[in-house]
């Protein structure tokens, strides 16, 4: 899939061109009964756009961007994969940042260690 269709470690792939070309305004019903079972990618893991913005029960959604607003205001934790990570340099002295294993996550200091 193209990066163009990522954002926020959601990729919206055909469900982007599928949610482009519905005829606006739309209820929220009719939007789900439509599109509702189609699949949306979390980082490895998928969803349907119904489980993920089902719960809203919007009365209805004026153009695309409002559903992809309300697609990337329903994702959780599991689109930004591994928590906490960082590629930058380490904590400056006297900075504090939450560590792996924070609340919520998986301990990994209790796998294996050298």
């Amino acid at each position: 899939m193209s990066e163009e269709n990522r954002e926020r470690g959601v990729e919206l792939g055909d469900v982007q061109e599928s949610l482009t070309n519905v005829e606006y305004p739309i209820g929220h019903d009719e939007l789900l009964d439509a599109h509702g079972d189609e699949e949306i990618e979390m980082s490895g893991n998928t969803t349907t756009l119904e489980e993920l913005i089902g719960p809203l029960n919007e009365d209805e959604y004026r153009d695309y961007d409002e559903v992809e607003g309300a697609i990337m205001n329903m994702v959780g934790d599991e689109a930004i994969g591994r928590k906490n990570y960082s590629d930058r340099t380490p904590p400056a002295a006297g900075e504090d940042r939450q560590d792996e294993g924070a609340p919520d996550q998986d301990d990994q200091s209790e796998q294996e260690s050298f």
